[in-house]
C-alpha cells in the first residue's frame, strides 16, 4: 500500500469511526436528504449534490482496494450518476 494511500485512511478514522456509531438508518437518510434537497432546491441545490458525491467518492476509494470487480463497476456507476446529476444542476441549459 502506498503511503499516501495510508496517511489517507489514517486521516479517515476517525470519521469512518463515527459514521459506525451511528445506526445504520441515519446516514443513508442524510445522504438521501442531501440529494433530494439537491435535486429539489433551484439554483444553488446542485452544491448539495456536488457533497453527496464528494462523500460517495470518498467512501469509493477507501474501499476499492477490497471491493470486487462487480462492486466496483456498481459503485462507480453511482457516483457517476451523481457527478451527472450535480453537472446538470449546476450548469442547466
Amino acid at each position: 500500500m502506498s503511503p499516501l494511500r495510508e496517511s489517507f485512511e489514517r486521516a479517515s478514522a476517525p470519521v469512518l469511526q463515527k459514521l459506525a456509531g451511528l445506526p445504520r438508518a441515519i446516514p443513508f437518510l442524510l445522504v438521501l436528504g442531501l440529494l433530494l434537497a439537491g435535486v429539489l432546491i433551484p439554483g444553488w441545490g446542485w452544491i448539495l449534490v456536488a457533497l453527496v458525491t464528494l462523500f460517495l467518492l470518498w467512501l469509493l476509494f477507501l474501499g476499492w482496494p477490497r471491493l470486487t470487480p462487480p462492486e466496483r463497476v456498481m459503485r462507480v456507476a453511482v457516483v457517476a450518476i451523481a457527478a451527472a446529476i450535480t453537472v446538470t444542476q449546476a450548469f442547466p441549459r
